[in-house]
């Protein structure tokens, strides 16, 4: 069994993170310099990390498959970005952040983390103001905000829908300042194929150049991991295609924990499935839930008809009528699964029938075109792009996707895996977010962790490393690392089957939706776990290898990654099955509210809505490799103890 310790500050809540900075060991500037830290990643966690440190004094080597960090997927990032500024006098705090993030997660995070990710908040915008991100801002010159989902208050800033791009362009600019001082040694087409562990501590990674096919070795004193979600998993997402799990995956067997693998995100605003051809699929802001309306028809006779041709008396506005106090803007998961629950009655439009409108007819009414297109135009324009539809004068049609992953790899209030010398940030390690993740967090934790955390902890491990004790990559375990790279890259690269690696992907990716999607249930999470598995044998006999190994090959590269995603999904769907519970994004259709249970006679929630067993499930699980994929994780448990905020039944009505 792995050993858990969160080493979570004594104290006050609200007092932690400042006494753990001051009470924490610190490295003079001039021994900095004798510490190398590898940094895997380039988002908006990776460059900030990397171009922090730096800053510093560490010697930094960033490593990206990109050719550029600016290719990172932050990049995609549309409706902004949370910040207990309180800028609009409505009553926000840091205390209300904390609150409205561990609400929003269904009381599944670690409190601690997110009120220190809370408190971190506002130093975030003051650091991108200052790096000229082009925040909106209103008619006299101050910051503009605009509200999102499961929240009361406007807090969230943004630049149009390119809050992640303009952000990015800010962290991607300090990581090229320090690139050009020499702070930092930026490594690109670099993949990170395997973790290297000596003596119990992270000291290196593998990685492969996807231009040459060189495999290479490389020490450092400590690793950080910044390397983004794991949706891909499910084949069709918002993610870009060449998001993977590779890098945390390949962590994970060689001893890190993963936390809360089956905890994923489907965002109820992203243009539905319009055919099997389809390779990824399209987010819409959340933001457009401000000014747009989410209906369908009463009836299903009128599902078929002009969205122009429906009275308004004839439509059914579900999230106003469900959840009044937050309407529209409902958390995800809640969102998510209302618009599931009305197109499983038959009223969904579209030629699928798996479709909801998203309306702003009112809006413009109320507004005018021209201040709707101000705020929105670029994410309308994206829309007409692909759907070749016009917004402005018909609804747009969404559906939920999945967009996210809360879990991730396990760490402790010091961002460290079980791994010492392992970090990890973002949206790669499971500590912030819990069940659901709000939105505009996102970019808060990632920029939090890069920017203000890591370099405050680091030095806590860095402290206890013998400057200059830095393995050299000759060593034992460098060499067996890149020798179990190399043997994985034989065996794939012989192979002489029948099936590319992409449609066993896309097999995964039903069976992941199906079975592990928005709705689970315990007979179709076995059935998964029994099918994953018959696929993973037949991955290993039967898939098709294209081109050499040599160079640039990337059938090559999907092959690795698909073959991680298959493992991880059966990971995922033993985690699901393990939580009987219904939590957040964790739907498992036994553990519902009814009619019958006295919180919905009391109006609290409506029948449907998730139903968490805190008695027995208010921990994180901590999954541990047994040695080899055929065989039963180990399960780690790190209870969930809750000092400021009572567990209480979630209710958005």
């Amino acid at each position: 069994m792995a050993t858990l310790h969160s080493n979570i500050p004594a104290g006050p809540l609200s007092q932690k993170w400042e006494k753990h900075k001051f009470s924490s060991k610190l490295i003079n500037p001039a021994n900095k310099r004798k510490f190398k830290v590898i940094v895997v990643g380039a988002g908006l966690a990776g460059s900030s990390a990397s171009a922090t440190l730096a800053e510093l004094g560490y010697e930094v080597h960033n490593f990206v498959f990109h050719d550029s960090p600016r290719r990172a997927h932050s990049v995609a990032a549309q409706g902004g970005i949370n910040a207990a500024k309180n800028y609009q006098n409505d009553g926000d705090s840091v205390h209300r952040l904390f609150y409205d993030t561990i609400k929003g997660g269904d009381y599944r995070a670690r409190e601690a983390n997110v009120h220190r990710l809370a408190e971190v908040s506002v130093n975030i915008i003051d650091q991108c103001a200052a790096q000229g991100v082009p925040f909106a801002r209103e008619y006299g010159g101050l910051l503009d905000n605009r509200s999102f989902g499961g929240a009361q208050v406007s807090r969230t800033f943004y630049a149009r829908g390119q809050t992640g791009q303009q952000l990015l362009l800010g962290a991607y600019s300090a990581l090229n300042k320090m690139i050009g001082n020499g702070g930092v040694k930026s490594h690109t087409h670099s993949e990170m194929l395997d973790l290297v562990v000596v003596d119990g501590h992270a000291k290196g990674i593998v990685v492969r150049n996807l231009q040459t096919g060189e495999i290479t070795r490389h020490s450092a004193d400590a690793v950080v991991l910044a390397t983004g979600g794991y949706g891909n998993v499910f084949n069709l997402s918002t993610y870009a295609r060449g998001s993977n799990t590779t890098a945390i995956w390949r962590a994970y067997k060689r001893g890190a924990c993963f936390g809360n693998p089956c905890y994923t995100q489907i965002h109820p605003t992203c243009i539905p499935v319009s055919g099997d051809y389809q390779s990824k699929l399209t987010l819409m802001s959340e933001s457009l839930r401000n000014d747009g309306r989410i209906w369908v028809p009463k009836r299903k006779e009128d599902c078929k008809k002009n969205p122009a041709d429906i009275a308004e008396g004839d439509r059914d506005y579900y999230l106003e009528r469900m959840y009044s106090a937050f309407g529209n803007l409902a958390p995800r998961d809640i969102a998510s699964r209302a618009a599931k629950y009305v197109c499983d009655e038959g009223r969904g439009i579209g030629d699928t029938g798996l479709g909801v409108y998203l309306d702003f007819g009112e809006s413009i009414r109320r507004l005018g075109e021209d201040k709707v297109r101000e705020r929105y135009g670029n994410l309308f324009a994206m829309y007409h792009e692909i759907t070749n539809e016009d917004a402005y004068k018909t609804p747009m049609r969404i559906y939920p996707a999945v967009h996210y992953t809360m879990g991730g790899l396990w760490v402790d209030y010091n961002l460290m895996s079980n791994i010492p010398g392992l970090f990890v940030l973002g949206e790669a390690n499971f500590s912030d977010h819990g069940a659901n993740r709000l939105g505009a967090s996102a970019l808060m934790q990632g920029l939090s962790d890069g920017y203000f955390v890591l370099p405050s902890t680091i030095a806590t491990y860095l402290s206890t490393v013998k400057a200059g004790s830095r393995p050299g990559t000759d060593g034992a375990a460098f060499r067996e690392a890149e020798e179990s790279v190399r043997a994985f890259i034989q065996r794939v690269s012989s192979g002489n089957g029948k099936r590319t690696p992409d449609s066993f992907h896309k097999q995964l990716g039903k069976l992941m939706w199906e079975y592990c999607g928005m709705a689970r249930t315990e007979s179709g999470l076995k059935k998964a776990i029994q099918l994953i598995g018959d696929l993973r044998e037949e991955y290993r006999t039967n898939v098709k290898f294209l081109g050499a190994a040599e160079g640039w090959n990337q059938s090559l590269e999907k092959a690795g990654r698909v073959a991680d995603f298959i493992e991880l999904g059966e990971l995922m769907c033993r985690d699901a099955l393990m939580r009987e519970e219904s939590c957040g994004g964790h739907f498992r259709e036994e553990y519902q509210y009814t009619a019958a249970d006295p919180e919905v006679q009391q109006g609290i929630v409506n029948v449907g809505d998730v139903k968490r067993r805190d008695d027995q499930f208010a921990f994180v699980a901590a999954w541990e490799y047994a040695g080899a994929p055929d065989k039963a994780p180990i399960l780690n448990k790190e209870p969930l103890v809750y000092e400021e905020v009572k567990m209480s039944t979630r209710s958005y009505k």
